[in-house]
């Protein structure tokens, strides 16, 4: 065993029989302590939220934990991407400290994580739907979890006792099914509980439940006010970036046009069909399930079949949006009614007054804004995410909160919620302070964002940001070297880099010195390694591409 490897195993022993030892003097006091359930969506924008947004879509169930609890206007990610905004999340660190940077990095699997820790403290832990990383999370008495990005029909979980099982249903139906199951069967009722409960809805390729797509498709959508953006008040990055609602999303797999639909329009196979992409869902669909789909899809097809002739680039656009906000919007109604489910389990079962329910997303996502889908980029739609916290006679119900908090500050808020010592390298700031009503003692003004996965997919260049309530300062390197600096308040749509405007000549001086400082502060790696990597990178793009 590596002497690295041999001190982190002695940290890990020293920590946890210090963090267990308080609770183990008192049964009374380890029945008190709070349960936590961990609600986390994939690419759920706040947009799509009605407590956030109620022009586009209506979620009751998880509007009910803002009703009840405490609404975040200003939660955010560290790194915009699934797997590494995960990974910040279960170890409270930065993405250049836990080595997750990207969707292909590996996570470090020496990394203690939040769950690891309140096992050992005592508490009865469970993860079920998807992860997106790792087969075997650690710190788990129970998980079931997705293969990669799993299947909305009729998917495959690896599981902790019985390795690879196949599932028939819909997976935020099944996921929700495992949740209860181990809630009412499962867990030891004399322990408290962390529980991870996470739906893969609403990813790409956005299937929605049979009832839902049903609905869906004869809805119509508020179109957002820059829809049609042309850019022209940002730099390299947005004009280069491939999210374009119109230009980049696949015919197939995004708004589900089947192969004669495109034959018939003379489009031709290598214009971003990606029929494969869908066949992998459809493919696994019962004929039951296919003839379902197929009755309600195929005159969607017939019906863009017989407008095509007679619509122009904006026309087609506005078509695209909509078919992607009925898909997309669809399967969130599955995963509002699930979450129903599980808050009604909570009440009926008296589990609501003595848990913290958290609901929150992997990120936000692009939903038409600047005519994009997807995230990425350190601007509001893909950077903030949805965050509800409700915990009964803890935190006053109804209230908003405009703090700056970020994804990175989970991990060491459910520890000090449930009154364990977090390990001192965590990154985060507990949110006890603002839960409870004490925002005065609150002395963030300013969160860091870092997103590294360039050259990809979606061709997003590598940034990183200072981020307040006021303003935006973003930095552009590796391949170019630029910047852009955003009024929050003036310019909420981020339209206009006012960077080299004289007016913000002092906030660029005083935001760029903040800058330097976060990075020092989260020891972040210098711009000088990442563009060490360029070559391997560029190569090992350019065959996969």
């Amino acid at each position: 065993m590596k002497y690295s490897n041999l001190l982190l195993l002695l940290f890990i022993g020293t920590f946890f029989s210090c963090a267990v030892q308080p609770q183990q003097t008192a049964d009374k006091k380890t029945s008190k302590r709070p349960n936590i359930l961990f609600i986390m969506s994939d690419d759920h924008a706040y947009q799509a939220i009605s407590a956030y947004d109620n022009t586009l879509t209506s979620t009751p169930n998880i509007d009910r934990l803002a009703d009840e609890g405490m609404k975040f206007n200003n939660a955010c990610v560290t790194n915009s991407i699934c797997a590494p905004s995960r990974a910040v999340i279960l170890t409270g660190k930065h993405s250049h400290i836990n080595g997750k940077t990207d969707n292909n990095f590996p996570f470090n699997k020496d990394n203690v994580t939040f769950p690891q820790i309140f096992q050992a403290a005592g508490y009865q832990t469970a993860m079920f739907g998807k992860l997106h990383f790792g087969n075997n999370p650690k710190g788990f008495d129970q998980f079931k979890i997705l293969i990669g990005q799993g299947h909305y029909y009729n998917p495959t979980f690896i599981t902790k006792n019985e390795g690879k099982k196949d599932y028939q249903g819909y997976v935020t139906d099944i996921v929700t099914d495992m949740t209860l199951d181990w809630l009412d069967k499962e867990r030891d009722k004399e322990k408290p509980f962390m529980l991870m409960y996470l739906h893969k809805a609403p990813h790409r390729e956005w299937l929605p439940a049979e009832k839902h797509y049903k609905e869906f498709t004869k809805k119509t959508f508020k179109e957002p006010e820059t829809l049609f953006d042309d850019y022209k008040g940002r730099g390299t990055a947005a004009h280069t970036a491939e999210m374009n609602i119109l230009k980049h999303m696949n015919w197939a797999g995004d708004s589900k046009l089947y192969p004669a639909t495109m034959e018939a329009l003379g489009i031709p196979e290598g214009s971003n069909w990606d029929y494969k992409a869908f066949n992998k869902e459809r493919d696994r669909m019962t004929d039951e399930q296919r003839e379902a789909w197929d009755k309600v899809y195929m005159p969607v097809n017939k019906e863009f079949r017989e407008k095509f002739a007679t619509m122009d680039e904006k026309a087609l656009m506005k078509w695209r949006y909509q078919r992607y906000m009925q898909d997309y919007l669809g399967t969130i109604a599955s995963v509002d009614e699930n979450v129903g489910r599980v808050l009604d389990y909570l009440d009926e079962k008296d589990l609501a007054d003595n848990t913290m329910v958290v609901y929150t997303s992997d990120q936000g996502f692009y939903l038409g804004e600047h005519g994009w889908f997807d995230k990425r980029f350190a601007y509001n739609e893909s950077f903030k995410t949805p965050l509800l916290i409700r915990w009964p006679n803890k935190i006053k119900p109804g209230i908003t909160n405009e703090e700056m908090v970020q994804n990175l500050d989970f991990a060491q808020t459910f520890l000090a919620a449930a009154e364990i010592e977090a390990p001192s390298d965590m990154q985060g700031e507990s949110l006890m302070l603002l839960l409870t009503g004490n925002d005065a003692e609150w002395d963030r003004e300013a969160v860091y964002y870092h997103y590294y996965e360039y050259p990809s997919i979606h061709m997003v260049k590598r940034h990183y940001a200072i981020i307040t309530k006021e303003y935006k300062l973003i930095h552009y390197y590796y391949d170019v070297d630029e910047w852009e600096l955003f009024d929050r308040k003036n310019d909420p749509h981020e339209m206009k880099n006012v960077y080299n405007d004289p007016a913000y000549k002092d906030v660029v001086a005083k935001m760029t010195k903040d800058l330097a400082d976060l990075r020092v502060k989260y020891k972040d790696s210098s711009e000088i390694d990442q563009r060490l990597l360029k070559k391997y990178l560029e190569s090992k793009y350019a065959k996969n591409r």
